[in-house]
C-alpha cells in the first residue's frame, strides 16, 4: 500500500485518480481549495493550496507519491507553474515521486515531431497547453534527485467525453496515442488507471509518456 497525495483531487483528472487509487487499497489524501461535491469513501480530504505551502501542513510527510492534477483555469490560469515550483521545493531531499498531469498539446504526433501544439491547435486551448509544456520543462530542469513522471492524456479527454473504465490503455512514449481509425481518446477512469499503474510499477523516471486507446 502506498501513501498517495493528489493535488487538485476534486477536479476531473484528480477525482478519477483518487477513486482509482483508493479502490486498490492505497492511502489517499486529496488536497483542494474546495470541499468535494461527492466525497469518495476512504479518502482523506484536506483543504489547502500549493500556492500556500503552509496550508498543506504535513500532508506530504511520508508520501510515496504526490500527483499534481492542477488545471490552469479560473483563478489558477496563470499560477499553475508557481504551484508546481512550490511542490518541487517541498519534495526536495525526499524520496517521494512526483507525478504531473499534463495535456495532449505537448505530445509528439510522430517519433521525430512535431508536437500537436505546433499544428492547427485550437486557439482557445493554447494557453492551457502552453502551461503543460512549461510544466514539463520545469521538471526537466529540476534537480536530478527528484524522481518525477509527466503524463499526457489523449487528445480527447475530459468530462465532455467521460467514457468508461475498461482497465486498458496504451503507452505511446513521447507520441500521441491514436487508434486504428486515427482517433485519440481515453476515459477519465482509464487515464487514472495509467497514473496509478505508474505509481505502482515505476516504469518512467524523470520522463514523460502518453496514454490512449
Amino acid at each position: 500500500m502506498a501513501r498517495i497525495v493528489v493535488l487538485g483531487g476534486t477536479g476531473y483528472a484528480g477525482a478519477h485518480i483518487v477513486t482509482e487509487a483508493v479502490s486498490r487499497g492505497h492511502e489517499v489524501i486529496a488536497i483542494s481549495r474546495s470541499e468535494p461535491a461527492a466525497p469518495v469513501e476512504g479518502v482523506s480530504y484536506v483543504q489547502g493550496s500549493a500556492l500556500d505551502p503552509a496550508s498543506l501542513a504535513n500532508a506530504f510527510d511520508g508520501a510515496d507519491a504526490v500527483v499534481s492534477a492542477l488545471s490552469p483555469r479560473g483563478d489558477m490560469t496563470d499560477r499553475v507553474l508557481e504551484a508546481l515550483r512550490n511542490v518541487i521545493a517541498e519534495l526536495a531531499d525526499t524520496s517521494t515521486r512526483l507525478g504531473v498531469v499534463g495535456g495532449a498539446g505537448g505530445s509528439l504526433v510522430a517519433p521525430d515531431g512535431p508536437r500537436l501544439f505546433d499544428l492547427d491547435f485550437p486557439e482557445e486551448y493554447r494557453h492551457e497547453a502552453q502551461v503543460g509544456i512549461d510544466s514539463l520543462a520545469l521538471l526537466e530542469q529540476s534537480d536530478a534527485d527528484l524522481d518525477w513522471f509527466f503524463i499526457h492524456p489523449a487528445e480527447v479527454f475530459g468530462p465532455w467525453a467521460e467514457g468508461e473504465r475498461t482497465g486498458r490503455y496504451r503507452d505511446g512514449g513521447d507520441v500521441l496515442v491514436r487508434d486504428a481509425e486515427g482517433q485519440s481518446f481515453i476515459s477519465g477512469a482509464d487515464f487514472a488507471v495509467a497514473v496509478v499503474d505508474e505509481i505502482e510499477q515505476g516504469n518512467h523516471h524523470r520522463e514523460r509518456f502518453t496514454v490512449g486507446y
